[in-house]
């Protein structure tokens, strides 16, 4: 076993154990504690575990990857996913918690004073919840694949372990306890390497500010984003700090759809019933703020030196001379061990033994880079998902940083998976089976049915995890989409508009998640269900047909959609009868706990 193993086995190993004490500790007695930890924990606390289940496999692993790539552009997800918190919290969570409830399903459902509205929102619930859990399943499989020994199917099984543990024995007791551990866990696994390599580049300890500092690489006496900017436009690469994706309205339409998708994300809005009071419920969402901004302020600086890094390992000299580029077989041992995964491939496309890697799709730049006798780009797979993971190791830090990197993003993924799946055990065991199918169920067989409900749960993550779906990639972004087209829309039309009735809401829900997942598959030929031919007809309009929005950004269009057939049916039908549109002023006025409903 080599050192890194040694040191990865001991710092995962301890953080599990961390894990499974507390959910021993925490174990759920009853089904208020099973779905809100019996609505008594602390803001700071839920603040922190908030940021925890927020922090996805895709904030701490993909995030910085996207920005490292993307630029400029990239920051759609550190405006869109922070902005989503600011609506939540002004919005949202200090009504929903005055509804004094369990779920957001539970509050649709006595709202729009319908089962079906309820069943409706449990659909939409599960859709986006499911599709979330599969980006989180993969980041486990990758990490436990690349850094422990193990297969990939193999590390998924592992975390399906350690998860069922937690969330099954404590709920959200258990799993609020346990987030805040990994939320420790996982900021000090995201900071240590960004300080080590912000010193390394700038002298600067401070990330944030290391990123705007005199790169100390060289004498050229520039700043570490314009040392970027010449490193990439050098090899025809577009320019690091003007970089967009897509159009500007694109870039607005993908801005807000992640906004309304993090306030309308059903395992994010259910934390919001742990706390004792209304007030608390904002608190909560500001120290989530807190917490969150810690690590989404540190991304784009480690976007930024990932990216330089990389570019430095593989080009060494000036460009064009005959030994300014990487021998392969001289490659450092990072480059070899995440070829072993796929994320990292290499094609010797003239023959050379040596790495081109530039944009050979800029026509000016690839005419250049024919005389130097390069006959493509060489780097054929670069995946956004090895920045953070690799980092470590292409800046040569110690093996105990480069193993805590692979705790914090197994505390990432671990914590977010956790929180869908609650969500989606929730959502089966109290809202249908308690709420639409067997109202008489006993406190105790709704307690052992939403275990079981967990336990489906896992085994459905796991098995997607195994065996993703064609649109397993984007899939973050996509359930974002899906969660603003019909979830965010008819809270808050529940909570501010009084006359929106049971007809508007449960059409407004069925058309926004409808035009969303058929703009997400029409042109792709996605396969729906694994080891099936079941695909989508493709019905000839081309990729991002709608005014160049592309499928990730388009849940704000559905969203849309939503609030407008929802208008449209409402004001066509009778109003809400009188009792629910009391209930609505109640629970507007955002004083107490649950007083609207008398809990």
């Amino acid at each position: 076993m080599t050192p890194l193993e040694i040191w990865t086995y001991s710092i995962v190993g301890l953080t599990f154990a961390l894990y499974i004490g507390i959910a021993i500790w925490a174990r759920a007695g009853s089904t208020s504690e099973f779905y809100v930890a019996g609505g008594g924990v602390h803001p700071v606390a839920n603040g922190m575990a908030t940021a925890a289940d927020w922090m996805s496999a895709a904030s701490f692993i993909s995030m910085a990857g996207m920005l490292a790539f993307g630029g400029y552009g990239g920051s759609v997800f550190l405006m869109g996913w922070t902005g989503g918190y600011v609506l939540l919290a002004l919005l949202l969570a200090p009504y929903l918690r005055k509804f004094g409830k369990f779920t957001a399903p539970e509050f649709i459902g006595d709202r729009y004073y319908a089962n079906s509205a309820r069943v409706v929102a449990v659909v939409c619930l599960i859709l986006a919840s499911v599709t979330y859990v599969i980006g989180q399943m993969t980041g486990i499989g990758v990490a436990f694949g690349r850094f422990l020994g193990i297969s990939y199917e193999m590390g998924i099984l592992a975390g399906m372990g350690i998860v069922a543990v937690y969330a099954i024995l404590g709920g959200m007791k258990g799993i609020t306890y346990t987030q805040i551990a990994q939320y420790v866990v996982l900021i000090f696994a995201y900071t240590i390497p960004a300080i080590f390599i912000s010193l390394n580049l700038t002298g600067n300890p401070i990330p944030q500010l290391g990123l705007g500092s005199t790169y100390i690489g060289d004498d050229s006496g520039v700043s570490l984003l314009a040392k970027l900017d010449q490193v990439v436009t050098d090899l025809g690469f577009k320019e690091y700090t003007t970089q967009v994706m897509g159009s500007t309205l694109n870039m607005f339409v993908y801005t807000l759809s992640l906004m309304i998708g993090t306030a309308g994300l059903p395992h994010v809005i259910i934390r919001f019933f742990t706390v004792p009071k209304v007030a608390d419920a904002r608190y909560s969402a500001g120290w989530a703020l807190v917490f969150i901004a810690i690590l989404y302020t540190t991304a784009p600086a480690v976007g930024a030196m990932a990216r330089l890094n990389l570019m430095d390992t593989i080009q060494i000299g000036p460009i064009g001379e005959e030994s300014s580029n990487l021998v392969y077989d001289e490659r450092p041992e990072w480059f070899k061990r995440w070829e072993t995964t796929g994320l990292l491939k290499f094609e010797d496309k003239n023959g050379d033994g040596r790495i081109q890697y530039y944009d050979d799709k800029n026509a000016e730049f690839a005419a250049k880079a024919e005389s130097f006798g390069w006959k493509g780009n060489e780097m054929v797979t670069v995946n956004n998902d090895i920045m953070v993971l690799a980092n470590p190791e292409i800046a040569a830090l110690p093996n105990w940083v480069i193993a805590l990197v692979v705790a914090g993003g197994l505390a990432a993924a671990l914590s977010t998976a956790a929180g869908l799946l609650l969500a989606i055990s929730s959502a089966i065991s109290h809202d249908l089976l308690k709420g639409v199918f067997m109202p008489q169920i006993t406190e105790k067989n709704e307690l052992m049915a939403g275990r079981l409900s967990m336990i489906g749960a896992i085994i459905l993550a796991g098995y997607l995890g195994m065996n993703p779906p064609g649109f397993a990639a984007g899939t973050v972004a996509i359930a974002f989409g899906l969660a603003a087209s019909s979830i965010f829309p008819a809270l808050m039309l529940g909570i501010f508009a009084k006359r929106m009735n049971k007809n508007g809401a449960i059409a407004g829900m069925i058309a926004g998640i409808t035009v969303t997942l058929l703009y997400v598959f029409q042109h792709k030929g996605i396969l729906f269900i694994p080891g099936t031919d079941f695909l989508l007809p493709d019905m000839g309009m081309g990729a991002n047909w709608f005014f160049g929005i592309t499928p990730e950004a388009f849940g704000a269009i559905g969203a849309l959609a939503n609030f407008l057939v929802a208008a449209l049916v409402s004001a066509l039908s009778a109003p809400p009868p009188e009792h629910i549109q009391h209930l609505v002023e109640d629970v507007r006025i955002p004083r107490g706990a649950g007083a609207a409903t008398g809990h």
